[in-house]
């Protein structure tokens, strides 16, 4: 890895292109890197994952309503939209609006939390749709994700867009477009262009997650990966965009962020060096904000240890300066408190969620937000007996540069109304890499069949869990196969003359063999005896001829010139 230094630069100093933030981006994204096999690996879950939520949240009004646009711009060569016949296509830009609305939607996919806060597993449904529609194979599309996350985990820990009140997916545009940007095999400088377009259309204010949260939140990233789209497809044509669009004098870090006298460092791999930043991302095992999945294990836990709800006093929690001030009563929000608020906005209040979790000893990503049971009376009553509180220890293990040592959890103080108490903590999410059960390929394929259950068929779920682990072989597979039957040698019966026709390729080759091998690994060898050595003997031209005169059933003593009577 290299730090790359980024601050504002005023024009006269001409900043070469080299040295600026997306050119470094646009680098990485074009470079030759291998893969690696654990990256490709969560690749495939994350698609496991992303299609778990999609499909769970197919009925939901924000998901139906994206949808509906889409498919007001079909393409007969376009991208599919999830839930709809694979012959249904649309555009690409529009089958990701719907595809990364309906992603979204349930706040239920990946994460990952540093100077910033991020779900890169947004950058997939778009391009996943781009690949669709230009027909890339599963290696190209994996490079492209692989790029994605790598490009928005990156910019997440050098530069914090929440301090300034601009919401994160102004990290999303350029990671969506850099993941094109690979997937397409485009050149670094169309990358550039790309990169420093979908920045500047995608910066935005979060007011979409504070106070009464909407549907927005669902759209948003969705939103962004379409521009991202767009923007890739017009610098294709020969467009440029605003630069530099990080340094310049009038740039997102000079007036959109902390300003001239700023300078970040945005970690990026060295040019050539695989691409690994998936791997220090985790996924959701329920369906709320990340900085609560640790709080919501810890309140299941205390639900066995606390007979009656309504003996507690008060709640406290302690936690990191993220987890107080997004989702706790630091906010300041008293919509986190109306048992009327919205959906988008309990999923945001941990006073609700560690309540609902406390009292259920459980957690549902629907049942656990409907207004009945927002509105249950000694929900309410205990909702408004919890507050939270920032402990320094608990911010500094959130911010840890080790991947390993960051912790998302918080320690839980209940007084009951006797003066006794109870005080657990918890670093980490169950299901988190370091935590007591984490998620595994076969906890992504059982999230995968719980969330589809009764919504898809048994066999389209087999179908698409065989389909989506065998990624990196798809399309390169299926043509292998078209090439074996084009040159298979083979007798066909003819339903019109009634006759068998022979329908081999004498030109190509008189038998098959057909020699799986890896990419860059050894198989079985097979090779051509060098031919015409022999011409000259007279020997083998003899051998040819009496097996000739045998077939034909001449006597060979009549042919035989020297032969006596």
């Amino acid at each position: 890895m290299r730090d790359i230094k980024v601050k504002v630069h005023p024009s006269k100093s001409n900043l070469k292109k080299e040295d600026q933030l997306a050119w470094k981006i646009a680098e990485i994204a074009s470079d030759k890197a291998k893969i690696d096999k654990d990256a490709v690996d969560m690749v495939i879950n994350r698609i496991i994952d992303n299609a778990s939520v999609a499909i769970a949240s197919f009925n939901r009004r924000p998901v139906v309503s994206a949808r509906a646009m889409a498919l007001a711009h079909s393409r007969k060569s376009g991208a599919t939209v999830f839930g709809l016949n694979p012959k249904i296509k649309v555009d690409c830009e529009w089958a990701a609006w719907a595809n990364g609305t309906a992603v979204r939607e349930l706040d239920y996919h990946d994460t990952f939390l540093a100077a910033d806060y991020s779900h890169p597993g947004d950058n997939i449904p778009a391009i996943l749709a781009v690949a669709q529609q230009k027909g890339c194979n599963g290696k190209d599309l994996i490079k492209g994700i692989l790029t994605g996350y790598e490009v928005q985990v990156n910019l997440v820990k050098g530069i914090c867009l929440h301090e300034h009140k601009i919401d994160h997916i102004a990290h999303l545009g350029p990671s969506v477009a850099a993941g094109l940007g690979s997937l397409l095999n485009l050149k670094t400088d169309l990358i550039y262009q790309s990169v420093q377009q979908a920045l500047h259309i995608t910066v935005s204010t979060r007011q979409s997650r504070k106070g009464e949260i909407s549907s927005w939140k669902a759209f948003a990233p969705a939103h962004a990966g379409k521009l991202a789209i767009e923007a890739v497809d017009r610098c294709m044509r020969g467009e440029g965009a605003p630069s530099p669009i990080y340094e310049g004098e009038d740039s997102v870090i000079a007036y959109v962020l902390s300003g001239p006298d700023k300078e970040y460092t945005v970690p990026l791999p060295n040019v050539n060096e695989p691409k690994r930043a998936i791997l220090e991302t985790y996924t959701k095992e329920h369906s709320a904000e990340y900085q609560s999945q640790a709080l919501i294990d810890l309140a299941r836990s205390l639900h066995k240890k606390i007979s009656n709800v309504s003996d507690i006093e008060n709640i406290v929690i302690e936690t990191s300066h993220h987890t107080h001030y997004v989702i706790g009563t630091g906010a300041n929000d008293p919509q986190k408190m109306d048992p009327k608020a919205s959906r988008e906005t309990l999923d945001h209040s941990i006073m609700y969620i560690f309540a609902v979790a406390l009292e259920d000893g459980a957690w549902h990503h629907v049942k656990s937000y409907t207004p009945k049971r927002a509105q249950r009376k000694s929900t309410v009553e205990l909702w408004q007996k919890i507050s939270t509180k920032e402990d320094p220890k608990w911010t500094e293990k959130y911010h840890d540069p080790n991947p390993k040592n960051k912790c998302f959890g918080g320690k839980v103080v209940i007084t009951m109304k006797d003066g006794s108490t109870i005080s657990e903590e918890i670093n980490v999410a169950d299901a988190h890499p370091a935590g007591k059960r984490p998620f595994l390929r076969n906890e992504y394929i059982n999230k995968f069949k719980s969330l589809t259950e009764g919504i898809i068929s048994k066999k389209e779920s087999d179908r698409f869990l065989k389909c989506v682990q065998n990624l990196p072989k798809l399309k390169a597979e299926q043509y292998m196969r078209d090439l074996m039957s084009r040159y298979k040698n083979k007798l066909v019966y003819d339903a019109n003359s009634g006759e068998i026709r022979d329908d081999r390729k004498h030109m190509s080759m008189l038998e098959d063999y057909w020699m799986p091998r890896a990419e860059g690994g050894r198989g079985t060898e097979i090779s051509t005896l060098p031919g015409g050595q022999n011409l000259g003997d007279i020997e083998d031209v003899l051998y040819f001829q009496k097996k000739l005169y045998k077939s034909l059933g001449v006597p060979i003593s009549r042919l035989e010139s020297e032969a006596s009577y």
